[in-house]
């Protein structure tokens, strides 16, 4: 959690508007840390890229390579085993984060960028609980994708998607 914490003041420091995504978003929003995180997933502006790049490169992270990396989805990890997976996004005169070529067409809409969580008893941004189930839903999620979804929408009142209620036990 210190990690966490620490990563996201240092960025925010540094004038970076940063939203925490995946497992550690879930959490925020929850309040509390659910489970074990592998890694730590973020949201940031594709023009903060070099600075997050030099900035972690100077504490001793380097590019993991994965099948999936790309100029706007890559993972920095340390010889500690700390993994931060980015997301970088270009915002659009509507506040839309374009994520990848425009001509792919996926977007943080600008209302996925409302969430507000907290991590350690302090506040951070993160995607919004109606994003994160919905964003949940454009791949075949795992066990704790299903957990995650079910623990948002029993929080915040969101309707289980599409065959959610029939994996609750």
């Amino acid at each position: 959690m210190d990690y966490v914490v620490g990563l996201y003041n240092t960025l925010t420091n540094l004038g970076m508007k940063v939203w925490l995504d995946g497992g550690w978003g879930v959490d925020a929003l929850l309040g509390r840390q659910t489970r074990p995180h592998d890694d730590v997933d973020i949201v940031i502006e594709q023009k903060n890229v070099p600075k997050l790049r030099e900035l972690l490169g100077k504490q001793g992270y380097t590019n993991v390579p994965r099948d999936d990396t790309s100029p706007w989805n890559f993972v920095l990890g340390d010889h500690a085993g700390h993994l931060v997976d980015v997301h970088a996004v270009v915002f659009d005169s509507d506040g839309n984060g374009l994520y990848g070529p425009l001509k792919n067409g996926i977007m943080y809409p600008v209302a996925s960028f409302t969430g507000r969580g907290i991590i350690d008893r302090q506040e951070v941004r993160c995607i919004s609980p109606e994003h994160v189930v919905k964003f949940h839903t454009q791949y075949a999620p795992d066990e704790n994708d299903i957990k995650d979804v079910m623990a948002i929408c029993d929080k915040f009142g969101i309707k289980y998607p599409v065959g959610y209620s029939l994996l609750k036990k």
